[in-house]
């Protein structure tokens, strides 16, 4: 029970993180904070994402060339142009690490006005830090793990940031329904999204990319749009209006 505990832990705080700090803060803006707020939701980033730790830069230029470029051959992750979910990560990981390393010098409106602590980046990316996690958690699973298939769920610890994004990159643009013609493949691939954070609400966040709710009918819920709804009023973030 300990390790489920732990392991489901880890997985919502992880991807709570990616979608509210990487994605909805770096890569859109949709909410303003201060600097000391900033910081204290990258730590926070850093340490429940720990071994698969998602540069908040990195991220938020791959992630507007995603939407500029939806399900097109520059579309650094659109299902639709590889034969499989893992040739998808690969050639995902590649471009991610471009950006990481700056060895790729992405276009002028993809730059700028995303979160950056160097300090953070470096230990973050690094592997030293990576391994380091990845040893704690194989220490807790030794200690906590009453049976031996317990282990086989480690690397999931070990890449949960990047599999959460391929789930949600093959799965909500290739699977489900959809609410409005984007001119790409966008799905909303469940009604019911709490497994995934709202991310897979796909077709909807192509639509309205800046709004910080990514459920559009009364039944889609998105479960963190309440979370950021209640900073908001606690006044630790400001939503903007989306646009």
């Amino acid at each position: 029970m300990t390790i489920l505990i732990f392991f489901i832990a880890h997985w919502f705080l992880s991807l709570f993180f990616q979608t509210f700090f990487q994605h909805r803060y770096a890569a859109h803006r949709m909410f303003t904070t201060s600097k000391t707020a900033e910081r204290v939701f990258y730590l926070m980033a850093y340490f429940f994402e720990g071994a698969s730790f998602l540069n908040p830069r990195a991220y938020a230029i791959m992630h507007r060339e995603h939407h500029a470029y939806s399900d097109t051959e520059k579309d650094p992750h659109s299902p639709h142009f590889f034969t499989d979910i893992f040739q998808m990560m690969k050639a995902t990981i590649i471009t991610f690490r471009d950006h990481l390393k700056r060895t790729k010098d992405p276009e002028a409106r993809f730059s700028g006005n995303y979160p950056e602590w160097p300090l953070i980046d470096r230990i973050g990316s690094s592997i030293l830090s990576r391994l380091l996690f990845g040893a704690a958690y194989t220490c807790f699973y030794i200690a906590y793990a009453s049976h031996w298939w317990m282990f086989l769920l480690l690397p999931i610890h070990f890449m949960m940031g990047p599999l959460h994004g391929a789930i949600v990159n093959w799965c909500g643009h290739k699977y489900g329904y959809t609410n409005f013609d984007n001119n790409d493949q966008s799905k909303n691939t469940t009604p019911f999204d709490f497994l995934m954070l709202g991310e897979l609400f796909q077709n909807n966040h192509h639509r309205h990319p800046n709004s910080a709710n990514f459920g559009t009918k009364w039944f889609e819920i998105d479960p963190v749009y309440p979370v950021m709804k209640l900073m908001h009023w606690m006044r630790i973030i400001k939503l903007r209006k989306a646009f």
